[in-house]
């Protein structure tokens, strides 16, 4: 049975989403050009706050994990998967990595897509400053 949890983000100026091989997430309030594999700030939650039971899950590699940004009906959807290696303990940032490549901050390995993915317009609306972003991720068994 699917495990979900929804929270919000932020937009920024300085969001470009050009990073090829990560997609990231963080509480953080600002942001700059470096960050280019940023997709949203100001989340609700980082990684930390996330219960016991999807922690669980998302050490299992079984676990298919799903995020979702969406922006005036404008989506961006990445899937990857759950490692035992999954600690889950960063306060401020979740990141989904195409590699298999964990640490504290890594929210799913094996990613489908990365910040460079996400579509141009998407982005355009990801610039725009406090811009309220709905993000979901979802923890389910591979079918």
């Amino acid at each position: 049975m699917p495990i979900s949890v929804t929270f919000r983000g932020s937009g920024h100026p300085n969001i470009t989403c050009k990073h090829e091989t990560t997609v990231m997430i963080t509480k953080d309030d600002h942001l700059t050009l470096r960050g280019d594999c940023i997709a949203a700030i100001q989340s609700e939650i980082g990684l930390k706050d996330l219960s016991k039971d999807i922690k669980k899950l998302a050490r299992d590699e079984k676990t298919k994990i799903t995020l979702i940004l969406e922006v005036e009906n404008q989506r961006f959807k990445v899937t990857g998967r759950g490692h035992p290696n999954l600690t889950y303990k960063h306060p401020r940032d979740m990141v989904a990595r195409k590699s298999s490549y964990a640490c504290d901050r890594t929210l799913m390995i094996l990613a489908d897509k990365a910040a460079i993915d996400v579509d141009r317009e998407l982005v355009d609306l990801l610039r725009i400053d406090g811009k309220m972003i709905e993000i979901e991720i979802i923890f389910e068994d591979f079918q």
